[in-house]
């Protein structure tokens, strides 16, 4: 499999669970990213400052992106959050074994993938 960076280091257990979170719920804001969080077993004691500064890195990076806000319980204005393109594209390159693709893939598919890779290296 094709290590991204994002996915390595001591913050990729925690946007696994960010990406993961987002894909199944989005839009959300960071307050409720951190309740999902929680509820999760290996991170049942994470702390809200820590999944702010994340999501905020992730923004930066451009892995996520602001798209709306919504109201809170206390009248403040909370953006909401969703993965974009280049987050789901992470993910899918992490998962891809790219042993067997060289030895399943055809002649055309190896060709797209390396005219792919010429254009963008």
């Amino acid at each position: 499999m094709a290590r991204i960076n994002i996915f390595k280091g001591r913050e990729a257990r925690l946007n696994r669970a960010v990406f993961w979170i987002l894909a199944q719920k989005a839009p959300l804001t960071v307050y409720d990213m951190w309740r999902e969080l929680r509820s999760q077993r290996d991170f049942t004691y994470i702390r809200y400052h820590i999944v702010n500064r994340r999501v905020r890195t992730l923004k930066e990076q451009g892995f996520i992106e602001k798209v709306g806000e919504r109201e809170t319980k206390t009248g403040f204005k909370a953006p909401l959050y969703q993965l974009v393109a280049r987050a789901y594209l992470a993910v899918v390159l992490e998962k891809i074994d790219i042993n067997k693709f060289l030895t399943n893939a055809s002649q055309e598919d190896i060709l797209t993938a390396l005219a792919l890779a010429i254009f963008y290296c």
